[in-house]
């Protein structure tokens, strides 16, 4: 028997209300109310309150407050990877963030979504699509990354982008949809 939690990780339809789900996502509330609610001098507590939230974290990372997730055992967080303020993460899928990932403020990452039919969503069920930020990129602030996307390695992405589609290594990309604007020349 596969459970709701099983079935959404894994990008099938999944009911959202289900008692294991709520109570994931309460225990995501609480340790980020604790964390959103720490003094910035309290870095060796903050660490450890985004250990025991998220599925696997570099040893040297750095988040600033306010960070918001949905469950966050979804969520592998990089080495040397910095998020600034009013992150939001929903990580109903797997959220990957590479190595020496900058996230400027206001940033949101989207697993989460929605069946098109509204038949289905008024029966309640959603599905997610995992995201993948890979190592070196740099993402500008007010950008939206949605469903399913993956950003190549070493890529910029503009401020306020919206990102419905995955970005290639390399490149320097922006816009409402997003999209490569140049290359990064790496000599």
């Amino acid at each position: 028997m596969v459970t709701e939690r099983e079935k959404m990780i894994i990008g099938e339809c999944y009911n959202a209300n289900d008692r294991e789900l709520v109570d994931a996502r309460q225990n995501a509330r609480r340790l980020t109310k604790m964390f959103n609610d720490s003094l910035p001098e309290e870095g060796s507590k903050r660490k450890r309150i985004i250990e025991k939230l998220f599925g696997k974290t570099g040893d040297k990372f750095y988040i600033e407050s306010p960070f918001h997730c949905d469950y966050g055992f979804n969520i592998e967080w990089g080495e040397n990877s910095y998020a600034n303020f009013d992150c939001i993460i929903l990580d109903c899928a797997p959220v990957k963030i590479g190595k020496n990932v900058l996230i400027a403020p206001n940033v949101r990452i989207f697993t989460a979504t929605h069946p098109i039919d509204p038949r289905l969503r008024l029966q309640g069920v959603e599905f997610a699509k995992p995201v993948t930020i890979e190592d070196n990129v740099w993402i500008g602030g007010g950008t939206i990354i949605n469903p399913g996307v993956t950003i190549g390695e070493n890529s910029v992405i503009g401020s306020g982008s919206v990102v419905t589609k995955s970005i290639p290594p390399s490149v320097v990309a922006a816009g409402n949809p997003c999209k490569v604007i140049k290359n990064i020349d790496h000599r």
